[in-house]
């Protein structure tokens, strides 16, 4: 599978000991690149991305990842693993979504819902799920109507709501959609929680070209704000990385690579002739 949206999860100094827990955890893993500041591996042929990013955000679970297994075992093998120094957010048990289904918070603070279902029902291994609550609450639906338009072989797959009667009545209970054809799901919760989206999970999208990155950046900061090296934030709070396809090749050259980086350290959205000049 090639993402051309992946997730980049935050660490403090640590990034390339998770990644390599993270393949010992989930079957048919590998680590792919390392340097100092990114490990990024592969799980099910989906990417990851590792940051040392220090201690500035700790990852919480508004964003947490959807796993699908095929057996009673592997549930078992997974939640038994993520719940060596971890804690339980929903128990392993038999819901109406699933025969199994337990959500768990490793020891690095990375959310997984793990259940027992077929890879046909949604296509993907892993499939981060956004959950909308506080400030955000009630944003689901309208999140989808805004990524599903800016990019490309997108479309909502489904949407259940919380029904009449209940305290979400209306919002989003759960929904599944597509963006360049990978899956995403997203979920509204008023329930005060005590997190919300920050920079700790992001999502980083590989682009062709500039005309690709002036898009994204132009649609993904309408409403919200631009940061530095790529980074930005949407209008709900989610935040991106818009970053050139050719910046892994540049910076895997150890000519070019310490140039490149002070070229974009200095940049917010990502100028590739600058970096090809660097």
């Amino acid at each position: 599978m090639t993402n051309k949206i992946y997730p980049c999860l935050w660490f403090n100094a640590n990034a390339e000991e998770a990644a390599r827990y993270y393949c010992s955890v989930f079957r048919n893993s590998e680590i792919v690149d390392v340097n100092p500041v990114v490990t990024t591996f592969r799980s099910a042929g989906q990417k990851f991305m590792c940051l040392n990013g220090g201690p500035k955000y700790i990852i919480n679970p508004s964003i947490s990842f959807y796993v699908v297994c095929e057996t009673e075992e592997e549930v078992d093998s997974y939640w038994n693993a993520l719940m060596v120094g971890g804690k339980m957010m929903m128990p392993l048990d038999k819901y109406d979504w699933s025969e199994k289904y337990g959500w768990v918070q490793d020891k690095f603070g990375v959310s997984w819902q793990l259940a027992l279902g077929k890879m046909e029902a949604v296509g993907q291994k892993f499939t981060p799920v956004m959950m909308f609550t506080g400030d955000q609450a009630g944003n689901a639906e309208k999140s989808m109507a805004t990524y599903t338009a800016i990019f490309a072989n997108s479309s909502v797959v489904g949407i259940m709501k919380y029904p009449p009667g209940q305290k979400d009545e209306g919002l989003v209970m759960h929904a599944q959609y597509k963006l360049e054809g990978q899956v995403f799901m997203c979920m509204d919760s008023s329930m005060d929680h005590g997190f919300s989206f920050n920079e700790a999970v992001s999502f980083v999208v590989e682009c062709e070209d500039q005309a690709e990155i002036d898009r994204f950046w132009e649609k993904l900061t309408d409403g919200g704000e631009e940061s530095m090296c790529g980074w930005l934030k949407d209008r709900y709070g989610i935040s991106w990385q818009i970053v050139p396809k050719i910046l892994g090749q540049l910076m895997g050259d150890p000519e070019r690579a310490g140039r490149v980086m002070q070229a974009f350290l200095k940049m917010k959205k990502f100028n590739v002739q600058q970096l090809l000049e660097a």
